[in-house]
């Protein structure tokens, strides 16, 4: 006569596997069932992030070719340093010559990214393997969280988002400063007029789609009744949330194509093609 143990006792039923008549986990040895490819994603968008750090990197120590007036490279702007090229915003301190400006500018967006919502998944999944993908097994044998260093830092992300912002108001007014030709007169729009606004409107649209501006605009409310406009921003924000890791992507590779191209005209490698 065969007798079943009580279930949930850690007994295993004679006749069945260890599963949900355990109170253990399933022994699988492998380290994923999955059949596809789940190792595609992670791996592209390693690829893709490894490519913007090393363009990224190497176009802040050129230290050159941001400007082509009237267009300045998001990477260079604010132009904070009294040795940056151009006039498109004051000149804030004197900074060592053999320091970038890029460096200074940099740190902000760069944090801001590297502490995003999204990005935490996209490089802990490709870099950290944490874990890979879905259904999937980690490397590590233990995880601790954002609770100790450097993670900890991750909590600084709605820091960074607040001087996100700061940068964004400043790259939209080079865009509207696109506008003029190279004399400063008004009336003008090339190519590269229309690149800097599509670069200000992508970050725009990443920075309100973030999860911290969600909760700021929306968070710590008992009944959305009693604050409608804040309702209403909320489910605008709600919105562009869904697709945060859309313009995630279309904002990165837009911000470096914007400094691509200034640096493409500013070398005279091509010309801006102007429209009037």
């Amino acid at each position: 006569m065969t007798t079943t143990a009580p279930r949930g006792t850690g007994t295993a039923v004679p006749g069945r596997g260890t599963g949900t008549d355990t109170s253990g986990r399933a022994a699988i040895a492998a380290r994923t069932l999955r059949t596809d490819r789940w190792w595609l994603q992670p791996l592209l968008t390693a690829v893709a992030l490894v490519l913007f750090i090393v363009y990224s990197t190497l176009r802040a120590f050129e230290n050159a070719y941001y400007v082509a007036e009237p267009y300045i490279s998001p990477f260079y702007s604010p132009c904070l340093t009294t040795t940056c090229a151009g006039d498109t915003f004051p000149k804030l301190f004197t900074g060592p010559a053999w320091i970038s400006p890029a460096i200074y500018i940099l740190i902000v967006p760069l944090g801001f990214r590297l502490t995003c919502y999204y990005y935490r998944k996209a490089y802990y999944r490709s870099f950290w393997l944490s874990p890979p993908a879905c259904a999937v097994a980690e490397p590590h044998r233990r995880y601790t969280g954002e609770a100790r260093l450097p993670l900890l830092g991750q909590n600084l992300h709605r820091y960074f988002f607040y001087l996100g912002l700061i940068f964004n108001v400043i790259l939209t007014y080079d865009a509207v400063l696109a506008f003029r030709n190279g004399q400063g007169a008004w009336g003008h729009m090339g190519l590269g007029t229309l690149v800097l606004v599509a670069n200000a409107i992508l970050l725009w649209l990443y920075s309100l789609s973030c999860h911290s501006c969600r909760h700021i605009v929306g968070g710590r409310l008992n009944s959305f009744s009693r604050h409608p406009l804040r309702y209403r921003f909320w489910t605008a924000v709600s919105s562009l949330n869904a697709r945060h890791m859309t313009f995630a992507w279309i904002s990165l590779f837009g911000v470096a194509f914007a400094d691509f191209y200034v640096r493409l005209v500013a070398t005279g490698t091509i010309p801006d093609l102007r429209f009037f």
